[in-house]
């Protein structure tokens, strides 16, 4: 680091180092829950905000200027005045996470990753950033300041020890705009007294379970109250890994919220044996509850003993789910499909299971071997592990390791066909059916009853009579089907429900030739009204059809005349509404009047964002902007290089 890095006093003092923290886009999954964020729930843009970079900033020193930007509700600076530049990112993240760090860094600011993956993976930083910092932030993050600020920091902080949450700051919740998110995330515990074998969470947080104390606790409602913030998740991992300190949380939060008029509705993640404490429950509830997310994994007991899932073994799950709902705390859970003692035939298991239960967020997801976990090392010994295959979610079609008692092929197929059949109107419907039987009334919701109002009638609008008779039956079969006093969690399970719906069919048909007639259709129709533009070389495009499925890259190279504009909105459209076909746009040149008709292009292609990526040149970017939150901003030619097709 140079002296030029930090901003003097007048008295030479250096101080107030300008800190930009960035949360990488996530790419689109089922946690994204887009079109229920698009069509119904309008005005957020996304689930959680960035709880670990707004507990970073509280670590910083008083001095420092602090910036968080999540890039799932906002663009990235591409010139920002700072002196630093900290990435954080889950490993599903990592692609952009490293798009981002080596963006920067080549701009000649200081980079420092940090984040979950990097804590399990810091190797595959070293080469991305300036500093890694790896493991829990608490006491290695306030090191790395230290050090910065004196001009000689480390490539690497490793957190070896025990983190004394006790001593973690209020997070900086005023860095963050909190009104563009479905809900807060708050932290009590980190840690989890059991040992799946898959799961990452034991290798970084450990088995013995550490909690924040009461006062910390309310401090961070506090501060969340005086936002207006209505709607928290406890993040923790297993909110009741010591159960003793849960129920003391739990005291305290009644306590709390009678103080405050019931101020908050809770969500949290727990682990199944929560159904056999009443006093839990009954706690649970009488707090603001409404819903709790737990790892069931499997019906299949052969399964869970392989796993080391322990904790679900022995017992009636199904039984399990409808205490819960019985206490007016709803399920969501996740499962998976690919263990070593699962065929073909757990697909079926699964859907059945998932059917009864009533559980309508159900993340099924194709098991998927995590670095460090005993699965993956177990995996790597027996060399079933796929080189260079991603391994950050598992709700896409595959996965990084080979199963033992059925084809790779035929179980991604199988894998396709389960969430057509669980996101069919019909497998909607069934499930609010078997749940409304056993759930009671949850806590009300945190919208004002006007807006209540007006999301049903989008989800009706958007929703339901968009998808003809057969679901107008199915809709009011749920209804009619369940007790008024439900309604609203009927309500909510269909937004849910159309929101996984849609992600299904635009991500999981196997569309790989549909799509290619789109994408040829649509160049079809461009060339027609824009054969000025190719003849000059204004204007090129350029379509294949790889592994990914069809792809359309679209360069534009100077002036474009308007039939393009006029025509490549509706066409573009059609194409990417139709099929799961993938768009780059490459604006090497663009007369600045054009703008205007550019940003009109874009907004039409917004509801399908994810699928798009923008490259801008060099001299367009401080004239053009591109929202990174909505669009796959392309930093650097290399990154347009690897997604243009290669075949015309």
């Amino acid at each position: 680091m140079t002296d030029d890095t930090f901003i003097p006093r007048s008295s030479g003092a250096r101080i107030g180092v300008r800190l930009l923290l960035i949360n990488p886009r996530f790419p689109e999954s089922f946690w994204s829950f887009r079109w229920a964020l698009q069509k119904v729930l309008t005005g957020k843009r996304a689930l959680n905000p960035p709880l670990g970079l707004a507990t970073l900033a509280a670590l910083c020193p008083p001095t420092w200027r602090v910036e968080i930007v999540d890039e799932n509700v906002d663009p990235v600076p591409l010139d920002p005045a700072v002196d630093l530049v900290g990435v954080c990112g889950m490993a599903v993240q990592f692609e952009r996470q490293r798009e981002l760090l080596e963006y920067y860094r080549g701009r000649g600011l200081p980079v420092v990753a940090g984040g979950s993956f990097a804590s399990l993976c810091p190797e595959r930083f070293v080469r991305l950033a300036d500093s890694v910092v790896a493991g829990e932030a608490e006491n290695i993050w306030v090191e790395f300041c230290r050090d910065f600020e004196s001009g000689a920091p480390q490539a690497l902080y490793h957190e070896t020890g025990t983190v004394d949450l006790q001593k973690s700051p209020t997070p900086r919740f005023d860095l963050l705009k909190l009104d563009r998110y479905t809900s807060v995330a708050m932290q009590f515990s980190r840690g989890c007294p059991f040992r799946c074998d898959f799961c990452d969470i034991i290798v970084m947080f450990g088995r013995q379970p550490r909690t924040k104390s009461m006062e910390q606790i309310e401090r961070e409602l506090d501060v969340l109250r005086a936002q207006e913030v209505r709607s928290v998740f406890f993040v923790d991992d297993n909110l009741i890994g010591n159960k003793k300190l849960a129920k003391q949380l739990l005291r305290y939060l009644i306590e709390y919220q009678a103080r405050h008029n019931y101020a908050f509705r809770f969500g949290t993640e727990a682990s199944i044996n929560l159904a056999d404490d009443k006093e839990m429950l009954e706690l649970a509830r009488a707090a603001n509850f409404g819903w709790v997310f737990i790892g069931i994994e499997s019906p299949d007991e052969e399964s869970l003993k392989e796993t080391n899932k322990t904790q679900n073994m022995k017992r009636d799950l199904l039984g399990a789910i409808r205490t819960i709902y019985a206490h007016g705390i709803d399920v969501l859970a996740g499962f998976i499909v690919g263990f070593d003692n699962d065929t073909l035939e757990t697909f079926d298991k699964q859907d059945r299971f998932i059917t009864r239960s009533g559980i309508q967020v159900a993340m099924v997801g194709l098991l998927t071997a995590l670095p460090r976990t005993p699965l993956y090392e177990r995996l790597q010994k027996e060399g079933r592990l796929i080189k260079e295959s991603a391994h950050g979610d598992n709700t896409k079609l595959g996965t990084n390791f080979l199963p033992k008692r059925m084809s790779y092929d035929a179980m991604v197929q199988n894998y396709r066909r389960l969430y057509r059949r669980l996101f069919s109107d019909r497998g909607i419907a069934q499930r609010i059916r078997n749940k409304a039987r056993h759930i009671e009334p949850g806590p009300a919701e945190d919208y004002p009853l006007r807006e209540q109002f007006a999301m049903v009638r989008k989800l009706w609008w958007h929703g339901v009579l968009v998808g003809g008779p057969r679901r107008w039956f199915y809709f009011l079969f749920s209804l009619v089907t369940s007790r008024p006093r439900v309604w609203p969690q009927v309500f909510l399970d269909w937004i849910v429900g159309l929101s996984m719906r849609d992600y299904v069919r635009r991500h999981f048909m196997p569309e790989r030739i549909v799509g290619q007639r789109r994408v040829q259709g649509a160049v079809d129709a461009l060339q027609r009204f824009c054969i000025a533009d190719l003849r000059r070389g204004a204007l090129e495009f350029v379509s294949s059809l790889g592994q990914r499925g069809a792809t359309l890259h679209i360069w534009l190279r100077g002036e474009i005349g308007r039939e393009f504009f006029q025509t490549a909105g509706k066409r573009l459209d059609k194409m990417l509404r139709n099929s799961s076909a993938t768009l780059t746009l490459s604006i090497d040149a663009l007369h600045i009047e054009q703008r205007e008709q550019l940003a009109r292009l874009l907004a039409r292609l917004a509801p399908y964002g994810d699928r798009v990526s923008v490259w801008l040149g060099e001299q367009l970017r401080p004239l053009i902007s591109i929202d990174s939150s909505v669009f796959h901003l392309l930093l650097a030619p290399q990154q347009r290089a690897a997604l243009a097709p290669t075949c015309r």
